[in-house]
């Protein structure tokens, strides 16, 4: 994926739509009703620009620079929202750890109308799960802490922060005891199994 560099996602996108074999490719399989995508932190980043294939994808933003100009890494909480996405089935209104990790995960709409029609999926929240533009609870300055984003489908969702590093119980700085081997971020891969049948 190019690794942690500056524009890693960006670069990853071009090889693709500079392509216009990968560019049909990825197009025939974004438009196909039985596929799914999502895409984490440089991912995140690489499908966002991809958007113009994806159907339903539109008004979403693109990362940039965080405002804190550096590279952010940490365990911060999101709050899943009410959304289509078909990894958050079932998780509306959880607040959860999860790991961070970028330099560039603010997300910037060039038109502040595709902001209001974008599909925020989580955001980042404060202590009293209220979403948050304050540092370092939103690790990156995005408006009104969103951080992740799906189409009106639910088949593709991008997300800033990390839950495949957050999975696993012992991949949390801090856990309940009643957390045994895995955390409910575990949850969006079983929707994905269960979507898939």
């Amino acid at each position: 994926s190019y690794g942690d560099v500056l524009g890693a996602g960006g670069g990853w996108a071009k090889t693709i739509l500079h392509n216009a074999k990968l560019q049909s490719s990825f197009r025939r399989f974004f438009e196909t009703p039985t596929t799914f995508t999502l895409g984490v932190c440089n991912g995140c980043q690489m499908i966002s620009q991809l958007k113009d294939l994806i159907p339903g994808a539109d008004h979403w933003p693109a990362f940039v620079r965080n405002l804190s100009e550096q590279f952010e890494a940490r365990l911060v909480n999101v709050k899943i929202l009410e959304s289509p996405s078909i990894f958050f089935t079932d998780m509306t209104g959880a607040t959860l750890p999860i790991v961070n990790s970028h330099g560039e995960g603010r997300a910037y709409w060039a038109n502040p109308l595709d902001e209001a029609e974008a599909i925020c999926a989580a955001c980042y929240v404060d202590s009293k799960q209220m979403p948050t533009e304050v540092y370092p609870l939103n690790p990156n300055g995005s408006h009104g802490g969103k951080t992740a984003f799906t189409t009106a489908d639910g088949r593709a969702t991008i997300m800033m922060p990390h839950p495949e590093r957050s999975w696993r119980a012992t991949q949390m700085s801090w856990r309940s005891p009643l957390l045994k081997n895995v955390t409910p971020w575990a949850r969006i891969f079983q929707n994905a199994r269960f979507w898939v049948g």
